[in-house]
C-alpha cells in the first residue's frame, strides 16, 4: 500500500465506487433498502435484453412518478409493495425527461458521512441535446418552475443524501464476511449525480459518475474544459486549505462543556467520556472544512428532522446508540459542533453555510431597497471608521511604515492574501455592489495612509464602476524629518457586469423604463413588465416610420425566461425602442455623406464629450488620439478632413465660481474659434451636460446665437442624465427627493427646447433605468468608456437561441443585427482606441438619426 505524504489526498472511496457508480451496486442497494424507495429510476436494475425490447415497444411507456420519501413514510411500506412493478412501467426513458441535471457532489468521508455539494450544475435537454452550466440555485428558481424552489432543491439534496447514506450503511452492516474495503482518511471522492426531471418535477437518479461528467461521450468541448477547471480548482481550494481549525476547535468544546452534554435525538454522551483520537480528527476535518466551503455547500450531515429519524432507525439495528464509537454517535458529535460553527459564525457572516436565500413564493414581490436608504450608508461610514481608530499603533522608531492590514466594505477577497511587503492586489465583486468603503491600518502611529493622492482622505466611500477599478493607497510618513510618500499600494476591482442567462427557446419580451431601486416616477409602474406579442409583431413592421423627435417615449426591451425575475433575462440583447418608431441606424457611406462639409461643436461636460468621441469613431472608423479634455480642442481629421469637430468643456467646476467663465462666454468663445460659420444647418451646435443644464441656459444660447446671426443653425440639446445619486466621497450627493426634482427639470427643458426649435435627445430617460450601469468616475454618470481595442472585444460565448414564439425571436433577431452593424461600424483592430458603453451609444446614435433627419421642422422665431 502506497503512503500518502503531506498534503497528498487521493480521489478514491472504494465503498462509493462500487455501491454507487456501477450498476449492480446500486441495484444491490435498492434490494436491500426496500423500505427507503431510494429515488433510482427503475431502469437501472432492468436487464440490458428486457431494456432493448422495452426501447423498442411501438407503445409509449408511461413516465414513474417519483416517490419522495418523508420522516416516516418508509416504515408503513411493506417490501412487496414497492418491488412488484411492471417493466413497461418503471422504464425511465430520456424522452420522458424534460431535464437532467449534472451535480457534482465532493465526499470527503464515508463512516460517518461528510458530503458537500457544489453551487453549480450543468443542464442537460436530452430531446435537443442542448447543455449549459447553471448555479443551483439559478435552476431550481427559473428552469424547474417549481411552486417552491427551495423544497425542490432540498428534495434533491435528499434525494442524493439518501443514496450516500444508504451506502455507507451497507458498507458498515454488511455481514458478508470481512471487510473489502479499509478506510482511508486522506481520500475523497468527486461525484457527478445525473438527477433527471420529468413532468412531476421530482428528482430521480438515473446515473452516478466516479469522475465530473458532462455529456455521454468523452468530447469536451471548450466550455465543458473551462467548467471542469474551475470546479478542480474550487475542489483543490477546498481539501488543501491552510485554515486553522484548533482556535475554532477549542472555543467550541468549550462551549459544549459549559452546556455539559452532546445533545442529539434521545441522546446523551457526557463530556468526562472520552472522545476517540479518529472522532477528534473528524471533527477537527469538519471543522477545517466548514471554514473552507467557497463554492459548496454542506450536504450531509445533515440538520433536517427526517434523516436523523432515519440513521437512528438503521443504526439502532445494526449498532446500539450510546456504544462508544458508534456512527450514530459521531453523528450527533458533528451536528453539535456544526450547530456552535453556525452560532460562531454568525458574527462575521450572516449566512455562512448557504447560499442566497430562495425565495419561497416566486410571485411574491421581491423587496426594493428604497433609495433613501443609502442615508443609512452614509451613516455606517463613521462607524467603521471609529471601529478603526480604536487600533492601537506603535511609535518604535526602527520599525518601517507599511501598511499592516485593509479594511474594506464590504468584504474582498484579496488576490494575492495580503502581505504587507506585496504592493499590487486584485478583487472582484458581483455587479450589485456599487460602493465600496476602504481605509487601511499602518505599522507606527507617525505613518498615515491617503487614498488617491497626497491630499486624499485615509477612509473613503468610492464608486464602482462595470470593469476595472483602480484605488492607490499611499503610505506617507509624517515625522518632521520624512515627510514624504514611501510605499504605494495599489488594489484592482473588477465589477461583474449584470449576470446574464443564456436562453433557450421558450422567452418574452419585457420592458422597462425605471428600475424598483431608484424610484424616479412613482405613479408609474417599475421593473420589468410583459409586453404582448402583437405590439412586438407591430415594431417589428419594416414599414415602422421614423420617430419625428429624439424624446419619443420608448423603453428598454429585453428576452426573459420571466418578466418577473430579471435573473432570467439576456442583458447582451437589450434594446432601447421607442414607441411605435424607430430611430434608422446609418451606414458608413451615408453618415459620412450627411456629416460631410458641416462643423460639429460640442459644449457641455464629460458625458457631452463621450458622445462626440463615439461620432469620432463612427465616422473614422478608428480612433487615432484621446485625452479627458478638459478646456477647447479641435478635430481636422474627421471623416478625411470633411467634417470639423470642436469642443469646449463646461462647466470649468475647479476654477473658483467668482473666476468661471459663464456660459454666454464660454459659448461665444466657442463660436468665434470655431469661424467661419454658415448660418444654416451645416453648422450644429451640440450643448448638454449631466445635471448642470436648465432651461436658462436654452435662453443663452437664443440670445447668443442671435448676436452672433446664427439663429438657422442645427441645435440640439443633450439632456440631463442620472448621476450623483452614491453616497460617496469627494462629490455631492443627491436623495430620491432630488433626483425626482431633476426628472421635472429635464421636462421643462424638453419644453423649452422645442420653443426654441431646438431638437433633442432625451437621455435622462434612457440612462435612469440603468442607473447601476455606469462606468468609471466618481459621480456615477459616466456610460462611456475610452479604452485600448484590444481590451474592448466582447465576445459572446453562448449564441442566444430564438424563441418557438417567431414574433419574439424575430425581433431580437432583427436588433441583433442592427447593433451589429453598429459594432462593425466602430471595431477596427487597426484602432488604438475605442468608445465603449452601450447605452451611450444609444444616446449617440439618436443624436446622429437627428443630424441626418431628411425633414425637419425647425420653428424660426421672431428676431426681435
Amino acid at each position: 500500500m502506497c503512503q500518502l505524504g503531506l498534503h497528498q489526498k487521493v480521489n478514491i472511496l472504494p465503498e462509493i465506487q462500487h455501491q454507487l457508480c456501477r450498476r449492480e451496486g446500486l441495484c444491490q442497494l435498492i434490494r436491500r433498502f426496500p423500505e427507503l424507495q431510494l429515488p433510482v429510476s427503475p431502469s437501472v436494475c432492468l436487464d440490458q435484453s428486457i431494456q432493448l425490447k422495452l426501447s423498442n415497444s411501438s407503445h409509449l411507456l408511461k413516465t414513474v412518478k417519483s416517490y419522495m420519501w418523508k420522516p416516516g413514510d418508509w416504515r408503513r411500506e411493506q417490501l412487496n409493495q414497492t418491488t412488484v412493478l411492471a417493466p413497461q412501467e418503471t422504464l425511465l426513458r430520456a424522452k420522458d425527461l424534460s431535464v437532467i441535471l449534472k451535480a457534482y457532489v465532493l465526499v470527503t468521508s464515508l463512516t460517518p458521512l461528510r458530503a458537500f455539494i457544489h453551487s453549480t450544475g450543468t443542464v442537460w435537454n436530452p430531446p435537443k441535446k442542448k447543455r449549459f452550466t447553471v448555479k443551483l440555485q439559478t435552476f431550481f428558481e427559473t428552469f424547474l418552475r417549481t411552486s417552491s424552489p427551495l423544497q425542490a432543491f432540498d428534495n434533491m439534496k435528499e434525494a442524493i443524501s439518501k443514496l450516500l447514506l444508504a451506502a455507507e450503511v451497507f458498507s458498515e452492516t454488511s455481514t458478508l464476511g470481512p471487510k473489502a474495503f479499509h478506510r482511508c482518511r486522506l481520500c475523497f471522492q468527486l461525484l457527478t449525480f445525473d438527477i433527471g426531471y420529468g413532468s412531476v418535477r421530482s428528482p430521480v437518479v438515473l446515473q452516478v459518475h466516479e469522475h465530473l461528467n458532462f455529456q455521454d461521450d468523452d468530447n469536451m468541448d471548450f466550455e465543458d474544459q473551462n467548467t471542469e477547471e474551475f470546479l478542480l480548482k474550487d475542489t483543490f481550494n477546498f481539501l488543501l486549505s491552510n485554515e486553522s481549525s484548533l482556535s475554532i476547535f477549542s472555543e467550541i468544546f468549550q462551549r459544549l462543556y459549559r452546556s455539559g452534554i452532546f445533545k442529539g435525538e434521545n441522546y446523551q454522551k457526557e463530556l468526562n467520556q472520552c472522545l476517540s483520537l479518529e472522532e477528534i480528527n473528524s471533527i477537527m476535518t469538519f471543522i477545517k472544512e466548514l471554514r473552507s466551503l467557497g463554492q459548496f455547500q454542506l450536504l450531509f450531515p445533515s440538520t433536517t428532522p427526517g434523516f436523523q429519524s432515519l440513521m437512528r432507525e438503521f443504526y439502532d439495528m445494526a449498532n446500539p446508540v450510546g456504544k462508544p464509537g458508534s456512527i450514530l454517535t459521531q453523528y450527533w458529535s458533528l451536528l453539535n459542533v456544526f450547530e456552535q460553527f453556525q452560532l460562531l459564525n454568525k458574527k462575521a457572516q450572516p449566512h455562512p453555510l448557504e447560499w442566497d436565500s430562495f425565495a419561497e413564493d416566486e410571485n411574491m414581490e421581491k423587496p426594493q431597497v428604497p433609495f433613501n436608504a443609502v442615508e443609512n450608508k452614509k451613516a455606517a461610514v463613521p462607524q467603521i471608521i471609529n471601529e478603526t481608530k480604536e487600533i492601537h499603533c506603535i511609535n518604535d522608531k526602527d520599525a518601517q511604515c507599511h501598511i499592516k492590514q485593509i479594511f474594506t466594505h464590504p468584504h474582498l477577497e484579496l488576490n494575492p492574501e495580503f502581505n504587507s511587503k506585496i504592493k499590487d492586489y486584485y478583487s472582484e465583486v458581483p455587479f450589485d455592489v456599487v460602493t465600496l468603503t476602504i481605509g487601511a491600518e499602518t505599522s507606527k502611529c507617525r505613518c498615515k495612509v491617503y487614498l488617491q493622492e497626497r491630499a486624499g482622505p485615509s477612509f473613503a466611500n468610492y464608486p464602482l464602476g462595470l470593469g476595472m477599478n483602480k484605488i492607490s493607497m499611499l503610505v506617507v510618513d509624517e515625522s518632521p524629518i520624512q515627510g514624504e510618500t514611501l510605499i504605494t499600494y495599489k488594489l484592482t476591482i473588477y465589477r461583474e457586469d449584470r449576470p446574464s442567462l443564456p436562453l433557450f427557446e421558450d422567452f418574452a419580451a419585457c420592458g422597462f423604463v425605471q428600475d424598483c431601486g431608484l424610484l424616479i416616477q412613482p405613479e408609474e409602474t417599475c421593473g420589468l413588465q410583459p409586453i404582448s406579442s402583437d405590439y412586438i409583431e407591430a415594431i417589428s413592421q419594416p414599414g415602422l416610420k421614423t420617430c419625428p423627435s429624439g424624446d419619443t417615449k420608448g423603453q428598454w426591451i429585453v428576452p426573459c425566461l420571466s418578466c418577473s425575475d430579471n435573473r432570467t433575462c439576456d442583458w447582451r440583447e437589450i434594446t432601447w425602442q421607442p414607441h411605435n418608431c424607430h430611430y434608422g441606424v446609418l451606414t458608413k457611406p451615408q453618415l459620412q455623406q450627411c456629416l460631410g462639409g458641416r462643423k460639429i461643436l460640442f459644449i457641455g461636460d464629460s458625458t457631452n464629450r463621450g458622445i462626440m468621441y463615439y461620432l469620432i469613431e463612427r465616422l473614422n472608423e478608428t480612433f487615432q488620439e484621446w485625452q479627458k479634455v478638459h478646456g477647447t480642442k479641435f478635430y481636422h481629421n474627421v471623416n478625411g478632413g470633411k467634417t470639423l469637430i470642436s469642443y469646449s468643456y463646461y462647466p470649468q467646476f475647479w476654477i473658483s465660481p467668482s473666476l468661471r467663465p459663464t456660459f454666454e462666454k464660454a459659448l461665444e468663445h466657442l463660436l468665434q474659434r470655431s469661424h467661419p460659420l454658415e448660418d444654416t444647418s451645416q453648422t450644429v451646435l451640440v450643448v448638454g451636460g449631466v445635471q448642470w443644464l436648465n432651461s436658462n441656459h436654452l435662453q443663452i444660447i437664443h440670445k447668443v446665437l442671435k448676436r452672433e446671426n446664427l439663429l438657422n443653425i442645427l441645435v440640439i440639446i443633450k439632456t440631463l442624465g442620472i448621476g450623483f445619486h452614491l453616497p460617496v466621497d469627494g462629490v455631492h450627493f443627491l436623495t430620491q427627493s432630488e433626483v425626482q426634482n431633476l426628472w421635472k427639470e429635464n421636462l421643462i427643458i424638453l419644453e423649452a427646447a422645442k420653443k426654441y426649435g431646438y431638437e433633442v435627445v432625451d437621455t435622462f430617460t434612457i440612462t435612469m433605468g440603468r442607473y447601476k450601469e455606469f462606468l468609471q468616475g466618481t459621480c456615477g454618470c459616466h456610460f462611456h468608456e475610452v479604452v485600448k481595442s484590444k481590451l474592448s472585444k466582447e465576445y459572446h460565448f453562448l449564441e442566444m437561441k430564438r424563441s418557438r414564439n417567431h414574433v419574439v425571436g424575430k425581433y431580437f433577431s432583427n436588433q441583433s443585427k442592427v447593433q451589429q452593424r453598429q459594432q462593425d461600424s466602430v471595431t477596427n483592430v487597426q484602432s488604438p482606441y475605442h468608445v465603449r458603453g452601450p447605452v451611450n451609444q444609444v444616446c449617440s446614435e439618436i443624436l446622429l438619426s437627428r443630424m441626418c433627419a431628411s425633414e425637419r421642422t425647425v420653428q424660426t422665431l421672431q428676431k426681435d
